[in-house]
């Protein structure tokens, strides 16, 4: 296979496909191609990760039982939150809409298998928070391609995680990373929803940089 050329064009496109990849809340209750979200978790699947661990792990959640739970969990989860604000702020978080539970037609658990042997420690042994970060990568990764099909994802990490991993079954040592609601967004829009919400504004660029 001969290697592509990534041109001036392709990354021009590239630039406005991460620009209006956001965060979403606000679902339409369309269904979606589940082999779309399969494709794009294959191509998510042959991305980096340290030690060529693969430590990621995807739970397709379709349950309704289950996802009652979930809702439940989140929805105490979040009041707990709430109790963490006061005045204007606990004003403004009540009426943030912070999770697609109940729209988004596709749901997403992911953990990290942290204490996976594939890879031989190789990375990792000096900061094993790696395996995490490495799933992490993947989501944005996830984040990106759906966005290229027109579907939209909310990450929710309102959530408990030992809670997580009981609810979805799967081994108690895997790290709970977050719970991702896919569907096709009600609006886009450049605009990240918690300035659109007064919640917070954009920094400025140079406030990242640190030069010494």
């Amino acid at each position: 296979m001969s290697t592509p050329t990534f041109d001036a064009p392709f990354r021009e496109t590239l630039n406005d496909l991460l620009a209006w990849r956001r965060d979403v809340r606000h679902f339409k209750t369309d269904p979606v191609d589940r082999d779309i979200v399969l494709d794009c978790l294959k191509t998510v699947s042959i991305g980096p990760s340290v030690g060529n661990s693969q430590p990621w792990r995807f739970v397709l959640v379709d349950d309704q039982n289950r996802l009652q739970k979930l809702t439940e969990l989140f929805e105490a989860t979040n009041a707990e939150a709430l109790s963490d604000f006061a005045g204007d702020s606990a004003k403004l978080y009540a009426t943030l809409k912070l999770a697609g539970l109940k729209e988004a037609p596709i749901q997403l658990s992911v953990f990290a298998d942290i204490h996976t042997n594939v890879g031989r420690g190789l990375g990792s042994r000096t900061m094993p928070e790696t395996k995490a970060y490495s799933v992490v990568g993947a989501i944005h990764t996830l984040w990106i391609l759906l966005r290229a099909h027109g579907i939209g994802m909310g990450w929710v990490s309102i959530l408990p995680p030992d809670a997580m991993a009981e609810l979805m079954e799967v081994d108690p040592t895997y790290k709970f990373i977050g719970h991702l609601c896919i569907g096709y967004p009600q609006e886009q829009t450049l605009t990240p929803e918690l300035v659109k919400a007064g919640w917070q504004d954009r920094l400025p660029f140079d406030e990242f940089i640190i030069e010494r």
